[in-house]
């Protein structure tokens, strides 16, 4: 890398930590909260939200009647799928979360369905929550109105940038935000039900309103109206994203790392079910008539408010209610609820990393993905995770309620196997556990992971029948496309591993090669040549030639002129090429020479030399990469690169020196 590519990556990412300082990057508890439990947390952003929107399909009455029944729904499957991965972390501490725990107990498929569903979730995570965050912002800051998705595209990159520097860094820079966003919803609710109590608090903004049903949904039979409360449950369920990651991340925590993990689960938990219920309750004192489209179903004295009313969140209107008066307060939790959901992303942005490298040392993604970076941190899955999130944004507009209906599909598929998986860990252990104290201890929590495993079954069932043919069906086209790619590449390892491994009878029978016939490639004659053709003479090999391609007759023969009259006592053979390639006819060549003699080894010695600066790429082509790039894929030929090291190159850091076979680089 050029020095100006080094600086630049040391101002984005810091400096390098040695591998003996990844103990240095682990996690407090009052850490590991913020950054794992983000996005637990800063979906009382937007749950509410979506059950108010679905609810209000069929007007406002039934939203002021269900919403807070729903609201308890959403609560009682959170407490139950936080008390299953409580049992999760103590099980599996390694890190593999649902991952290991489905592999282990299901088999590897339903782990490799796991880890695609899980994958898919993490970057649906960022993409919701930047694109959450902006509208909220909106809220306060109008000007962010319709350029959402740049800014958002623009957050995901400095989160990037910002993780790329390590976990425990990105850490400390989102503890405060999230810590203030927690202060700021229990304090708004605490403001709320003081004003309510003292029969002083105002109506929100569109309370006033009235909210029109949407066309075929006028009147609800039986049927109907069980099939919307089940919709707007299924919705609402999102504030259960986020509540794997601590299980995903308990190799982040500090020791006792399994008792550290169980801990933080179960404050998240608690602190997001206060919340979501505080919003939901403030959201129905209030009076909020919430529409999916604000303009045709939200009517004022009968008629439409039209293209001019500005629909902000239900936390914005709870906000503008509660604080009337106090316009600071207004702004305060709009502008934390925009940075809370937007560093609600970093719990993906530590789940992916980790998960992808897991399924990369089990050989199911591309090994790249299990080294660690500069940080410490698995950069190449950040980026990755990065990447694809943007182009969701983009995709969607940064549009909450598009992208909303592709969510959630995952994480109960991670959330009902995981939970399954457990039940049969604790069927294998009771087996042959006979302690009776430890009996009644797994016992008990087998119980708590088949009530857990069913919840999560039954939610599961009711995402994909309400939410299918709104955008699920895209999330889980993802899976599958996911699923076979993961199996595709195991196969690949799995086949090159059998190819190369080594047997009793290949070590004995392991023979010589009967010649060495070294070629030096020769374009003209100049240091690099007389460096390529030194070296190939100090290999003693069995035969030595150097070969060009007549492209130019005429230059090919001041060549040989100039060759003979130096006395380079090597011979110089030119081969023909009516079609002006340099490739080609050297492939060929050497193709001819394996022929003849099978167990002939051929090295290829191919004289370059080494440009600085990027730019300067741009002035010399790329003949000699291109042909290294063929004689790789030619049996029984190896390539020497005989760098020489231009000026401009002087002082790099890559600079090896003496010679070298292959991807090793040969010194000036």
């Amino acid at each position: 890398m050029p020095p100006s590519g080094r600086i630049l990556k040391r101002l984005l990412v810091g400096r390098a930590m040695r591998s003996d300082r990844l103990g240095e990057t682990l996690l407090p508890k009052k850490l590991a909260l913020p950054i794992f439990a983000s996005d637990a947390l800063s979906s009382v952003a937007y749950a509410p939200d979506e059950i108010l929107l679905t609810l209000g399909l069929a007007g406002g009455s039934l939203a002021m009647l269900h919403s807070w029944k729903i609201g308890l729904c959403v609560v009682f499957v959170m407490l139950v799928v936080v008390a299953s991965y409580r049992q999760n972390v103590h099980a599996y501490p390694s890190g593999g979360g649902d991952y290991e725990v489905a592999t282990t107990n299901l088999g590897p498929r339903a782990g490799l369905t796991v880890a695609s569903a899980l994958l898919v979730d993490y970057v649906l995570t960022v993409a919701v929550s930047i694109s959450s965050g902006v509208q909220n912002a909106a809220a306060a800051i109008p000007f962010i109105r319709g350029h959402e998705a740049v800014l958002a595209v623009a957050i995901v990159a400095v989160l990037t940038a910002m993780n790329l520097r390590g976990v425990r860094e990105s850490g400390k820079t989102f503890a405060v935000p999230v810590y203030l966003f927690m202060t700021s919803v229990i304090g708004m609710a605490l403001v709320g039900l003081f004003r309510e109590l003292t029969g002083n608090l105002p109506d929100a903004e569109s309370a006033s309103l009235q909210l029109r049903p949407e066309t075929g949904f006028e009147s609800l039979g039986g049927l109907a109206l069980v099939f919307l409360l089940l919709r707007a449950f299924s919705s609402g369920c999102a504030a259960l994203t986020g509540v794997e990651a601590i299980s995903n991340g308990v190799p982040a925590f500090k020791k006792p790392k399994s008792r550290n993990a169980a801990t933080t689960l179960l404050m998240m938990g608690l602190i997001a079910v206060t919340m979501l219920m505080s919003m939901i309750v403030l959201a129905t004192w209030t009076g909020i008539k919430y529409a999916e489209d604000p303009q045709t179903q939200l009517l004022r004295d009968g008629r439409p408010v039209g293209a001019s009313y500005v629909q902000d969140t239900i936390m914005g209107q709870v906000a503008k209610a509660v604080f009337q008066g106090f316009h600071p307060g207004v702004v305060f939790v709009s502008i934390v609820a925009g940075l809370i959901l937007i560093l609600a992303a970093n719990t993906a942005f530590n789940g992916f990393p980790v998960l992808g490298s897991i399924l990369a040392k089990d050989g199911y993604l591309p090994r790249q993905l299990h080294t660690r970076g500069d940080r410490l941190a698995f950069s190449n899955g950040i980026l990755i995770l990065a990447g694809a999130a943007a182009f969701l944004i983009v995709l969607y507009n940064a549009e909450v309620t598009k992208l909303i209906q592709l969510y959630i599909v995952g994480v109960f598929v991670s959330f009902t196997l995981s939970q399954t998986g457990m039940i049969r860990h604790w069927n294998r252990h009771l087996r042959v556990e006979r302690d009776p104290a430890a009996r009644r201890r797994m016992q008990r929590s087998r119980v708590i992971n088949a009530i857990g495993a069913t919840m999560s079954g039954t939610v599961l069932v009711v995402v994909l029948l309400t939410k299918f043919v709104h955008g699920a069906g895209y999330a889980i086209a993802a899976m599958v496309v996911l699923f076979f790619l993961m199996l595709g590449i195991h196969r690949h390892y799995q086949r090159v591993r059998d190819e190369l491994r080594v047997s009793e009878d290949d070590v004995s029978a392991q023979l010589l090669p009967s010649r060495v016939h070294a070629i030096v490639l020769v374009s003209k004659i100049h240091k690099p040549t007389l460096r390529a053709l030194a070296y190939a003479r100090a290999t003693r090999p069995s035969i030595l030639e150097a070969i060009t391609v007549n492209v130019e007759p005429d230059e090919t023969r001041a060549l040989q002129e100039e060759w003979d009259r130096r006395g380079i006592p090597v011979a110089l053979k030119a081969l023909d090429s009516p079609y002006r390639e340099i490739t080609r006819p050297v492939v060929d060549y050497v193709k001819s020479i394996r022929s003849g003699h099978p167990r002939d080894v051929v090295v290829v010695y191919i004289p370059e030399y080494v440009l600085g600066r990027w730019y300067e790429q741009l002035l010399h082509n790329q003949s000699a990469l291109r042909l290294k790039g063929r004689l790789l894929f030619t049996p029984g030929v190896m390539v020497a690169s005989v760098p020489w090291q231009l000026e401009s190159s002087e002082g790099q850091e890559e600079r090896l020196d003496g010679p070298s076979v292959g991807s090793v680089r040969l010194g000036k």
